[in-house]
């Protein structure tokens, strides 16, 4: 669907609501599943597991793109570490999120959505700005 503000079309996607809010932000997207627990240092956000896609960038303040998370429950706390230390991104889509991802989505804020009406790796590139509205389930392109 088709929206129009100003003289830009936004794209808006509807998906399912994982972790409530909204938030604004630069696409970080990867094909890679990842691990908020060893994969991701909490005191810089920066993804330090080897081999990893993104391995040296910092997932703090975008919104982070990825199939889904891999690894120990203790990625919910991970996640949760890093709201509170500021390097956590502002907010995520999955494909399909799982139990992990999703509990440290939830206690941390963090507005998630997945299963969306499109693969958003197919239409989603690093850099792009969106907006996520995860309460109405809905991705909206900004650029």
């Amino acid at each position: 669907m088709r929206q129009r503000r100003g003289d830009r079309q936004m794209e808006l996607v509807k998906g399912r609501k994982i972790s409530g809010g909204t938030a604004e932000g630069p696409v970080l997207a990867t094909h890679d599943p990842l691990s908020f627990f060893g994969g991701i240092d909490p005191q810089t956000g920066i993804v330090v597991e080897k081999g990893h896609e993104l391995e040296g960038v910092s997932i703090k303040d975008k919104v982070l793109v990825f199939p889904h998370g891999k690894g120990s429950t203790v990625g919910s706390y991970a996640l949760y570490r890093m709201k509170k230390e500021g390097t956590s991104p502002k907010a995520i889509i999955n494909l399909e999120c799982e139990p992990i991802v999703a509990v440290g989505a939830i206690i941390s804020n963090i507005p998630a959505i997945d299963r969306l009406e499109q693969d958003p790796l197919h239409f989603l590139k690093t850099g792009m700005k969106v907006k996520v509205d995860a309460d109405n389930a809905s991705l909206q392109v900004l650029d």
